[in-house]
């Protein structure tokens, strides 16, 4: 089991922001063995693509070469405009397999992982000119792992290539017994099989090397207990910190509110729990608003501040309830209440227009029988 620097086991699996950094590192599951696998396949696949076009250009080259005339070989220009003419000849050929071979080395090395590209990776790192963090690299586990893979697939290749020469040496002997057209034919046969066969080869290590890759790359990202929940702190914030400012926001958002209190037209309780206060524009084109509600505490304080400004403070239990549940702060009052809060504004409107001397005097109490709707009850 892996170990952290301060002895902890890393158990915990690697968290999709521990990966993220990584990334930005540079630090990417990577198999060198794929990606040499698909450069040789590419290599092998082009030449046998590119072979007649390549073939042709060579022996071309070959009988221009002797067939030179002797002026043409002491004239400079003349040596000059052959040597483009054959290197022409071939170019394309060669070309089309650089070009393929590059392709393929820059895919089969972002099979695993990806594409990325981090800054950070190529920055010079004075560590990496310590001596003894060298010694500690070479000898690490992971250097002895590559070098068991190293070992392994020299022994593997090398054990093949043995048994394919060695089966085949009458044959390469044979070569220079025959004619020179069927011995440049015959030689690039074995030399294509010999390639195919090595990269067959390939195969069984690609398919061990890539899993443990990627299994290596998770092992080295691995957390412990302690990082995990150092890490929930960073991105989602210090639990204190964090409860410490909610409190602050609703601090201040209960103070918003508390300041729209003396707006109210009346506050409306249940009595004890909850508060809710109402405010009407007789001359706008909204419905009744609710400027500040609350429960317990809250409530508390929103009654002693409508008390303080006399507001008139009614004791409705059902259209308290049905208020604070179904209608947010400066929103208006749903339609299935307007009947009911019409009644209680129509009786605070006229008891203060009474008051003042401007209307004849309503019922001493209100009919405290409204009409709520069912679904609105609480």
């Amino acid at each position: 089991m892996a170990e952290s620097s301060d002895g902890q086991e890393k158990t915990e699996e690697p968290t999709g922001k521990r990966i993220s950094d990584a990334r930005k590192k540079g630090q990417l599951p990577r198999s060198r063995e794929a990606g040499t696998f698909f450069v040789l396949l590419s290599g092998v696949a082009s030449i046998w693509i590119m072979s007649t076009f390549l073939g042709e250009g060579m022996l071309n080259i070959m009988k221009q070469s002797f067939t030179l005339e002797k002026e043409q070989v002491f004239d400079l220009y003349e040596m000059g405009r052959i040597f483009y003419q054959h290197i022409f000849t071939i170019a394309i050929p060669i070309l089309g397999i650089c070009g393929t071979m590059l392709v393929a080395a820059f895919f089969g090395n972002i099979m695993i992982g990806g594409m990325n590209f981090s800054t950070e990776a190529i920055m010079p790192k004075p560590d990496k000119l310590n001596p003894i963090n060298g010694f500690k690299r070479i000898f690490s586990m992971n250097s002895v792992v590559e070098l068991i893979k190293s070992i392994a697939k020299v022994a593997c290749i090398g054990s093949i290539c043995y048994f394919l020469i060695s089966g085949r040496i009458n044959q390469i002997l044979r070569l220079s017994y025959i004619d020179v057209y069927s011995a440049v034919h015959d030689a690039f046969v074995i030399l294509f099989i010999f390639m195919v066969i090595i990269v067959c080869a390939m195969i069984p290590i690609i398919l061990i090397d890539v899993p443990f890759q990627i299994w290596q790359y998770r092992q080295q990202l691995r957390m412990t207990k302690q990082e995990l929940k150092d890490e929930m702190k960073e991105t989602e914030g210090n639990p204190q910190i964090k409860s410490r400012m909610k409190r602050m926001q609703y601090e201040m958002a209960a103070r918003r509110m508390m300041s729209k209190v003396p707006t109210a037209d009346v506050v409306v309780t249940n009595p004890t729990h909850y508060a809710v206060a109402l405010s009407y524009d007789p001359n706008g084109e909204l419905a009744p608003l609710v400027v500040a509600k609350g429960v317990d505490e809250v409530a508390e304080k929103i009654k002693e501040i409508a008390r303080e400004y006399k507001i008139p403070v009614l004791q409705l239990p059902p259209l308290a309830r049905s208020l604070y549940y179904t209608t947010d702060l400066d929103r208006e009052i749903p339609r299935g209440l307007f009947q009911a809060v019409a009644q209680v504004l129509a009786w605070v409107l006229g008891t203060k227009a009474y008051r003042e001397g401007k209307a004849p005097q309503p019922p001493r109490e209100l009919d405290k029988e409204l009409p709520i709707p069912d679904e609105l009850k609480f």
